[in-house]
């Protein structure tokens, strides 16, 4: 009676993993859990690798007011001071007085004159006509701003994507780590048991040894299973930038995206930020090539200049001068530089054009990949839920039949571990489930901030451009840095 009540016992530790993987993953107090959305809004607002996409994007701007600046004029001023010494040397004579009161001849000498020369002035330079160099430039600017942006946009989906994966591994080897420990609590029951048997004559030294068996490599998977929780744990805390304490069950995103490949696969080549960006690419190239050309066409330069200079001599003189100059300049021969760097645009004009083609590989490929993933996790969701309920069923009947001498200790042991392994099944598939839904959003580039419904405040790129594209001065930036 004492070997029954025993099985009970540890029938019992386990009978809670029945109710499956959303009793185990909802133990928790909800009311002061973190949910996965205050989870990916952490991420959103404090992640690195984000947050220095994002001052990439800033200095990407700026480009803008770089190319912007052919546009307008340059000033520059400048000063001079000098010292110049004149030494005459003259060979002349000159009819002088004699001490003895006659007249004689004596050389006139040398004379020395020391000057200090000084100036100043200003110079003012502007492009009457450069052949559209510099609208090409400033168009090219913008394509590079443009695809920056959307590289920025596509790494808000990795971080998201990455924060909701590192939610859910952290929520599946959580309830792992609870499965394991009762399925360790339940094999301490059965070889303190056995033991009992033995000691009465009731069991054999190989049901002990079956059941110390057992034991130990349920401390071996507990072992192991704590350990990968730590590495999911440690993960979180990289992409999250806080530690996992309370989490709460995930609903997932089904609702969000279309259920189907071919709708979903639309959506991705007009929207997905990694496609978008590499056109943006091919525009910098076309605009680039275009600029390169414009170096082989006249300009028209125009130059006022205004200065005035001093001599500090005997009559202290100076001069003031004004210039105006309009100045055509063709090109004839360069050298060969800028037809290379015209073919060399022009090469890199047909590099972007096939980064394009590959993007829509890639996004077609992670598209399809991901739409099947979630197939697949679904059916293995409810493959598992059927297993687990055949495994519980199939645990009650050979605790049962021990009890009558029709099953060996050994069976039930073995089929503990099937329930066991059911349940890690099972959230493993809620998981890979879960984490599909998130793909999806992903791969077809609506996995954003505004999509999930995130309580941030939207990072907005525009602000920033069109703070800075017209700035004439300044050396701070929006920011205040």
């Amino acid at each position: 009676m004492y070997v029954l009540r025993s099985l009970r016992a540890g029938f019992s530790r386990i009978a809670p993993l029945s109710l499956g993987v959303t009793l185990a993953l909802t133990q928790v107090n909800v009311s002061f859990a973190e949910t996965i959305n205050s989870a990916l809004a952490s991420a959103y607002n404090n992640n690195p690798t984000l947050n220095a996409q994002r001052a990439a994007t800033r200095a990407v701007d700026e480009s803008i007011t770089i190319a912007k600046s052919g546009y307008r004029p340059t000033i520059t001023a400048n000063a001079n001071i000098g010292l110049s010494r004149n030494i005459l040397n003259n060979s002349e004579t000159r009819t002088v007085i004699t001490p003895s009161g006659n007249l004689g001849q004596a050389p006139i000498g040398s004379t020395q004159t020391d000057l200090v020369p000084r100036g100043f002035g200003v110079v003012i330079n502007q492009t009457l006509w450069d052949s559209y160099l510099t609208q090409n430039n400033v168009n090219s600017a913008r394509a590079a701003v443009s695809a920056s942006q959307q590289a920025l946009r596509n790494s808000e989906q990795n971080i998201l994507f990455n924060g909701a994966a590192a939610y859910l591994d952290v929520l599946r080897d959580r309830s792992i780590v609870v499965f394991q420990r009762r399925s360790l609590e339940f094999l301490n029951e059965q070889v303190r048991s056995e033991q009992t048997r033995f000691d009465v004559g009731e069991a054999t030294r190989t049901d002990v040894a079956q059941a110390r068996a057992s034991r130990a490599a349920a401390q071996a998977s507990v072992s192991l299973a704590a350990a990968n929780l730590r590495t999911s744990e440690a993960v979180y805390r990289q992409v999250i930038g806080n530690d996992p304490k309370k989490l709460s069950s995930v609903k997932g995103v089904a609702r969000k995206f279309p259920t189907s490949t071919g709708k979903g696969m639309v959506i991705a080549k007009r929207e997905h930020p990694a496609i978008k960006s590499t056109q943006y690419l091919v525009d910098q190239a076309i605009f680039n090539v275009k600029s390169a050309e414009s170096g082989l066409l006249p300009r028209v330069d125009l130059q006022a200049q205004a200065s005035r200079n001093y001599q500090t001599n005997s009559s202290r003189t100076s001069a003031t001068s004004q210039s105006v100059t309009a100045t055509l300049t063709v090109p004839i021969y360069q050298g060969g530089a800028q037809s290379g760097q015209i073919r060399q645009n022009k090469e890199t004009l047909g590099q972007r054009r096939i980064q394009v083609d590959e993007s829509v590989d890639s996004v077609r490929a992670a598209v399809v990949s991901a739409y099947s993933q979630y197939q697949g996790a679904k059916a293995s969701l409810a493959a598992n839920q059927e297993q687990l309920k055949a495994a519980k069923l199939a645990l009650e009947g050979a605790a049962e039949e021990r009890k009558v001498g029709q099953r060996t200790t050994l069976d039930v042991l073995d089929t503990q571990t099937q329930v066991i392994n059911a349940q890690i099944s099972l959230a493993n598939s809620n998981r890979d489930l879960k984490v599909a839904g998130y793909a999806i959003l992903s791969s077809i580039g609506r996995l954003s901030a505004k999509t999930l419904g995130l309580q941030v405040a939207i990072y907005e790129p525009e602000v920033h451009k069109q703070a800075v594209e017209d700035k004439w001065f300044g050396l701070r930036t929006p920011s205040g840095n």
